[in-house]
């Protein structure tokens, strides 16, 4: 419902901007523009993020336990092993991304190794693996694509009317027509921060749930996460752009209310609660 809901508001800016601007090719051209950059996103991602925070790959000598543990739960998993990075980074933290769990990639801080015990690094993996399984990095490249587009688009027609604004001027109609134009190039971006922030959080919860189903341990990855949360220094290649990726917020700080509604993550006390009632 929410994916439906993000493309309605990409069809529905490009619908009005080409009947205010009264050619249709606009819309056809924002719809080939989003499918263009949806495509783009799919193939480079992964290598994109990987070089926005300097990882490397990890080899089986130098981090034995890592490696066995990855292997070990891809194939209690039913999945192909993913390609293992590292990021030299105090801050705990962890993410998956790639096209499809062929060619998936799952990335550590050296951090997130130094604190946590095996039992808690498995449940890390198995949530960063049940984001491949669940095909959420795909899900999570659109989303952050579309809402991107949406800003675009948005942008252009408050642009557009500093310099092209006498149609609006010629009869009630028009003055109307701008009237909609503007809370739509105003409130549609955040509406479709809004959706895309709402889908990050629900994922979250799921690969919380399958990753504690796959390791049959929810107290290794709620201690994890308890853990995680205990560590206020933020990444030093914390981006808005990929925050959504890692397994807590990359920036370390903690938000509660109204400001929840703007965060990637669920609020980690709700994550633990969800998992410790798995317990129960």
């Amino acid at each position: 419902m929410l994916v439906a809901a993000f493309f309605s508001l990409i069809v529905l800016l490009g619908w009005f901007f080409s009947y205010f601007y009264g050619n249709v090719k606009i819309l056809y051209v924002a719809l080939a523009f989003a499918v263009f950059m949806n495509i783009f996103s799919y193939w480079f991602s992964d290598k994109i993020v990987l070089r926005l925070h300097r990882a490397t790959p990890v080899t089986r000598e130098r981090y034995f336990d890592l490696w066995n543990t990855t292997e070990n739960l891809s194939i209690t998993a039913g999945l192909p092993m993913p390609r293992l990075y590292v990021v030299e980074d105090q801050a705990p933290n962890a993410f998956a991304t790639g096209r499809n769990k062929e060619h998936a990639i799952v990335c550590v801080t050296t951090g997130l190794l130094q604190i946590l015990d095996k039992n808690e690094i498995e449940g890390v993996i198995a949530h960063e693996l049940s984001h491949i399984g669940n095909r959420d990095m795909l899900l999570s490249t659109m989303m952050v694509m579309m809402a991107g587009f949406v800003a675009l688009l948005s942008d252009l027609f408050l642009r557009s009317q500093f310099w092209n604004s006498s149609r609006s001027r010629n009869n009630n109609g028009g003055v109307f027509l701008l009237f909609i134009g503007l809370a739509l190039a105003i409130l549609t971006p955040i509406a479709a921060t809004l959706i895309r922030l709402a889908i990050s959080r629900k994922r979250e919860f799921l690969a919380d749930a399958t990753g504690a189903l796959l390791t049959r341990y929810p107290e290794g990855l709620a201690s994890a996460l308890k853990k995680i949360s205990f560590v206020p220094t933020p990444m030093r290649s914390a981006n808005n752009a990929t925050a959504h990726l890692f397994i807590a917020n990359p920036f370390g700080s903690k938000v509660s209310g109204f400001h929840k509604l703007f965060m990637t993550h669920p609020p980690v006390e709700d994550r633990i609660k969800a998992l410790t009632s798995q317990i129960k």
